[in-house]
């Protein structure tokens, strides 16, 4: 082979690689434009109810009976806020709201992630079947538990008038306790949390008995501090499911100044009418602060559901 042919040759490869190179970066190109498009499109179809919800907020009766509906409101009554806050006390429900979705979201972090530790990080007899018995909790749906929860609130012995048998009285009903303590934990939270405990390397846990470390402080100084995004995960998701809920606090409460947001926004809906303006503009304020909460936490909650099926 001569110098000419082998010098050919080499021309050639790159010309191929060159070609090879190009199609690729082109084939990227528009493979990521179509999954661009398609992800705007996604967002937009998410963004729609937010923003027609704003934009109720801001209408007036006469146009939310016009049909067909305008987009834009042709006066934009901000007074609709105002009004809203007069019609119930919602300053008396956010309180409420955020007391309770608060105090879920510490109690499941807390007893969620020892849990989770335990079941991840030590070893003991049955441990598997414990593990799997959370699992089988997750098939279970939550509104099953409904009637069982409102029993065991409502005979709950040496509370609210009951006797050492739970008879006589009404409990838990009508007060704090039946709003916190049966949602301060759930099965998803320590099955997200053994997860990322299992993650971790064991090389840290014998470094740490080396050092003299018992096994609270090896949970909370050595591995607790390495699953932020764990907590961020299931603290985000316990606030969020805290705050939207609805049916549990309608049955065990009758005091105004127990109720919720969420069961406050039913003074706008009424079996002949519904003031629409009123109840957006309350569902927006409700709304903000699981917006606020996400924008500050979106990426710890993004690595967090990235990471959860590790191991």
């Amino acid at each position: 082979m001569t110098i000419n042919t082998t010098r050919a040759l080499v021309i050639g490869s790159k010309a191929a690689n060159n070609y090879q190179v190009r199609w690729y970066r082109k084939r990227t190109t528009r493979n990521s434009i179509l999954l661009n498009i398609l992800l705007g499109i996604g967002a937009i179809t998410m963004l729609v109810p937010f923003v027609w919800m704003i934009l109720t907020s801001l209408k007036s009766p006469g146009e939310l009976s016009q049909f067909p509906p305008s987009i834009l409101p042709e006066q934009w009554l901000w007074s609709n806020y105002a009004e809203t806050l007069q019609a119930a006390p919602f300053d008396i429900y956010f309180r409420n709201s955020l007391i309770i979705a608060t105090s879920h979201t510490l109690i499941t972090i807390v007893l969620g992630s020892m849990a989770g530790y335990a079941l991840g990080r030590i070893y003991f007899r049955g441990r598997e079947i414990v593990f799997l018995t959370f699992v089988a909790m997750l098939m279970i749906p939550t509104y099953t538990k409904i009637v069982p929860q409102f029993l065991i609130v409502k005979f709950m012995p040496l509370f609210g008038g009951n006797d050492i048998l739970g008879q006589g009285g009404i409990g838990w009903l009508n007060s704090w306790w039946a709003l916190i303590i049966p949602g301060g934990l759930s099965a998803a939270a320590i099955f997200l949390f053994r997860q990322f405990y299992l993650s971790l390397p064991y090389e840290l846990e014998e470094a740490a008995r080396l050092d003299g470390l018992g096994e609270f402080r090896i949970y909370a100084q050595i591995y607790t501090p390495l699953i932020k995004p764990a907590i961020a995960t299931v603290g985000l998701l316990t606030f969020q499911e805290s705050w939207n809920n609805f049916l549990w606090p309608l049955l065990v409460t009758r005091s105004n100044d127990l109720r919720v947001i969420q069961v406050g926004l039913a003074v706008f809906q009424q079996l002949d009418s519904t003031q629409w303006q009123l109840l957006m503009a309350g569902t927006t304020m409700a709304t903000v602060p699981m917006v606020l909460l996400f924008i500050f936490a979106q990426k710890y909650f993004i690595q967090g559901f990235t990471n959860a099926g590790i191991k």
